[in-house]
């Protein structure tokens, strides 16, 4: 029996809401209940084959039969909405260009922040898992406009058409 089979015969995967629910009662688990708790991290985890699985993961063993052997992204950057159509498997380099603002961030803009040692906005950008310096800027529109041509310029636009067609 492949891992696809033994997944079918103990969960259903419902790829229009991304939930994982139990085909059989096992232990606490009950039958048509959904499955998975939050890791630390913040994305959904199963039991599965003996081991604490991420569910994204799973979705794509169960629609395709293997395990993704890259990343898989979420393409909206919630962690727990696993819709088919929300997940992609990309490299770590595409997958780091689709981050959602830190809690922290005050300028409203990835990679845009206040540097208060020189009194100035500053604008960077990964590429390649390099982080590259875009400059200083008095005005925070300047450095926006700055990041926002780097993302152009590096192909993160391309990643963001994409996800759209």
């Amino acid at each position: 029996m492949t891992e696809q089979e033994l997944l079918k015969e103990k969960l259903h995967y419902d790829p229009d809401t991304g939930i994982f629910t139990a085909l059989h009662s096992h232990g606490t688990r009950v039958k048509g209940e959904s499955v998975g708790s939050l890791s630390p991290h913040g994305y959904l985890m199963a039991h599965f084959n003996g081991k604490l699985r991420l569910c994204h993961r799973l979705a794509f063993l169960y629609m395709l039969g293997e395990w993704p052997e890259l990343d898989v992204d979420h393409k909206d950057t919630v962690k727990t909405n696993n819709k088919w159509i929300n997940l992609r498997v990309v490299t770590k380099s595409v997958n780091s260009r689709n981050k959602s603002i830190h809690k922290n961030n005050t300028s409203g803009t990835v990679g845009v922040s206040w540097n208060t040692r020189r009194s100035r906005w500053v604008a960077t950008i990964h590429v390649d898992g390099r982080l590259l310096h875009l400059g200083y800027f008095q005005f925070k529109e300047d450095a926006v406009l700055a990041r926002m041509t780097a993302e152009k310029d590096y192909g993160y636009w391309l990643d963001k058409l994409w996800d759209q067609l």
